[in-house]
């Protein structure tokens, strides 16, 4: 416990010195530095104004216990007890939230995502399955005021998606949708199945952080690019100019291919900026999964090849694998209401750090 003084006190102190930092006019002056300060004093402010509240209540505990000590009468005296019984419940749940807020954080959960939707395992079912996951996830992050951008897709000819690649901006994307990675299975009778027999399928979900150049240095000379014809409708100016992209990084074999875009230019930024992503977390996963050979999540790996939910339409029914969560509101899932199962993951992967930190 005297650690985590140790801890919020230097906390307070950053605090105090940043909120004098950002009020000095030099500062002010220089936008970036700014900026960077002011989002830090931001980032700080619950846990300072927590652990004021803490000690608050803790100065108040040991006021009424003096209090006890004198002679009072009975009813004075069971009015300081009911306070103190108040007061005690308050610390310790001040106590756990304090615990959560100094919790090492992610530094991805303020960025924005890269997110990859593939049909997999299932035919043309597992492609219309990837459609209904694209519009569940454009429907939860409309209710999070975030912005989605179909950065690629390639569509199947019943209307599904083989692969459908989006850029998801806004306040805190990954934090919320990181626990997304993995097989996502679906169990229902499919428009096609004229038996009435239920199917299985998947559709895996990939969740990147958006790279930025301050993130991760890729060499120009690692880069392969490729330049030729797009295929596929658009008429005839499709076929006259080179303006789809093939990407390689040669240390990794990473490739991405672009031609969604009319001009070659626009196909080498979106290119660029898929393969800056998908690089960004091939290397983030080497260091995960040392990490995770000496010590695995609650909330699982984030491999893509694990099965992480269950989708069943029959029973109306949604089960998170990793947590034991079990939904019967499958309807409003799909429809992006999504927050009772992120909220379970979030707390799920907090109880294990905890845990964690409790066992180093």
């Amino acid at each position: 416990m005297d650690e985590m003084f140790e801890k919020l006190q230097a906390v307070a102190d950053r605090y105090d010195e940043l909120n004098e930092l950002i009020s000095d006019p030099e500062i002010i002056a220089d936008t970036q530095r700014f900026m960077k300060l002011s989002k830090e004093e931001g980032e700080l402010r619950e846990t300072v104004e927590k652990y004021n509240q803490y000690k608050k209540v803790t100065e108040q505990i040991k006021e009424n216990n003096e209090l006890l000590r004198e002679k009072l009468d009975d009813d004075m005296d069971a009015l300081v007890k009911e306070e103190l019984k108040e007061q005690e419940a308050e610390k310790t749940s001040l106590e756990d939230e304090i615990k959560i807020l100094l919790l090492p954080t992610d530094p991805n959960d303020d960025k924005n995502i890269i997110m990859e939707i593939h049909g997999a395992a299932g035919g043309d079912e597992a492609s219309l399955f990837a459609v209904d996951l694209f519009n569940m996830y454009t429907k939860y992050a409309e209710k999070q005021n975030w912005t989605v951008e179909v950065i690629d897709k390639s569509e199947t000819e019943v209307g599904g998606f083989k692969e459908i690649v989006l850029m998801i901006t806004g306040n805190k994307v990954y934090s919320k949708l990181k626990y997304e990675n993995g097989a996502h299975r679906v169990q229902r009778i499919p428009v096609t199945e004229s038996a009435g027999r239920v199917h299985t399928s998947t559709a895996t979900v990939g969740v990147m952080p958006e790279a930025e150049d301050v993130d991760i240095d890729i060499d120009p000379k690692d880069i392969r690019t490729d330049v030729y014809r797009s295929s596929g409708a658009g008429g005839q100016h499709i076929n006259k100019t080179s303006s789809a992209v093939r990407m390689t990084h040669l240390p990794t074999g990473i490739v991405v291919a672009m031609q969604d875009e009319r001009s070659q230019q626009q196909n080498r930024v979106k290119a660029m900026k898929i393969l800056r992503a998908r690089v960004y977390d091939y290397y983030q996963q080497q260091e995960t999964d040392a990490y995770d050979a000496e010590r695995k999540s609650a909330v699982g790996s984030g491999d893509r090849s694990e099965r992480i939910r269950t989708y069943n339409y029959p029973q109306n029914r949604v089960t998170d694998h990793r947590i034991g969560l079990t939904l019967n509101k499958l309807d409003r899932i799909m429809n992006g209401e999504l927050e009772e199962v992120i909220d379970a993951l979030i707390l799920s992967d907090q109880a294990a750090k905890l845990e964690n930190l409790k066992n180093e």
